[in-house]
């Protein structure tokens, strides 16, 4: 380190010591040219150097402090930067300021990442706990159907009977609905690691409103149908450029929402001014949880009374929206329902 130090301080001080040198130099063939003894001269331009080591050995003591100084906080990524040396001109003063930026850029990212750390980890807790309500329904319906199956008194010729008391008791209906929350609780995790970076995946066309909500019904009816709730869909005639995609998976939430709280009445999907609305007739949001229900991991009342929410529907279809330039609101009433409006930037 003192080698390196010592050729970056010449370096750095060379154009003063060609100077001073310079000096000296001119000074002894003036004194020279005007008949000064020889040995004067020499003597002057001893004292000189001697004087000029003597200064540059101080200089250089404070450079090598510096530098080691500056060594250390860039190993131990120092935490204050009172532990910078006192810069000595403006342009050493703006590289520390430029230093202390980029350190406090670099705290914020890694305060950024831990916290998005934590959040993935607690969302995929959340996740894990959730699957495995139709995971464990399902090997439940499955091991009735083994029980039915492999019972000794069974023989072959009881075997049809036996299978159709199987289906009478064991629907096949209920399995395909566990495979359908598996189905949708997979595409949500996808789409919650996906969604960060959707801008290089997205693919504006022009799209039918009627055709995409059509899709999201079809998808939900076995769920309308086994609620007995009602579906009152008003055409809207309506086409959008939109990345239809992202735009089906913001209604699919919606609606899940929307079937989740509701026990009774209907789900309405219509135009109201420039607006797509779903409107259902369900439980309906408390007025103090509303304006936060597109934050982050927040779950509300209703979540922490019914334990089916992660407080990450919303907030994807929030995130989405943005990007795809939708804003997204929402308006409800305790025990009275929800709308939720999607309406174009």
């Amino acid at each position: 380190m003192i080698k390196e130090s010592i050729f970056s301080f010449l370096k750095i001080r060379k154009v003063l010591i060609i100077i001073f040198t310079g000096i000296v130099v001119v000074f002894g063939v003036l004194f020279y040219l005007y008949d000064i003894p020889f040995d004067a001269i020499i003597y002057g331009c001893e004292l000189s150097f001697v004087w000029s080591a003597v200064c540059l050995s101080i200089d250089f003591y404070k450079y090598y402090k510096r530098h080691k100084l500056l060594h250390i906080n860039r190993e131990q990524f120092f935490d204050d930067a009172e532990q910078l040396p006192e810069h000595m001109d403006i342009i050493e003063y703006d590289y520390q300021e430029l230093a202390k930026e980029l350190y406090q850029a670099k705290q914020e990212l890694i305060s950024k990442n831990r916290i998005a750390k934590k959040e993935l980890l607690d969302y995929y807790g959340m996740w894990v706990h959730q699957i495995k309500t139709p995971i464990a329904a399902l090997d439940i319906l499955l091991q009735n159907t083994e029980q039915f199956l492999y019972e000794e008194d069974i023989v072959n010729s009881r075997i049809n009977k036996r299978l159709e008391i199987i289906q009478e008791s064991i629907p096949v209906s209920d399995m395909k609905m566990e495979l359908f929350k598996i189905e949708q609780y997979v595409e949500m995790a996808l789409n919650y690691l996906r969604v960060e970076d959707i801008s290089s995946d997205l693919s504006f066309k022009q799209y039918a409103v009627d055709d995409m909500v059509r899709q999201v019904i079809r998808k939900y009816a076995k769920i309308f149908i086994s609620k007995k709730i009602k579906m009152n869909f008003k055409p809207t005639g309506r086409y959008i450029v939109t990345d239809d995609k992202w735009f089906v998976f913001v209604l699919e939430q919606l609606i899940s929402n929307a079937l989740k709280y509701t026990k009774k009445g209907q789900i309405s999907i219509y135009m109201k001014e420039k607006s797509l609305v779903i409107e259902d007739t369900g439980i309906g949001i408390p007025a103090e949880d509303l304006p936060r229900i597109f934050e982050k991991g927040f779950t509300g009342y209703n979540g922490r009374e019914n334990k089916k929410s992660t407080g990450i529907g919303l907030y994807l279809c929030k995130n989405i929206m943005d990007k795809l330039q939708w804003n997204i609101t929402a308006d409800s009433e305790v025990g009275r329902g929800t709308k939720i409006y999607l309406t174009k930037m």
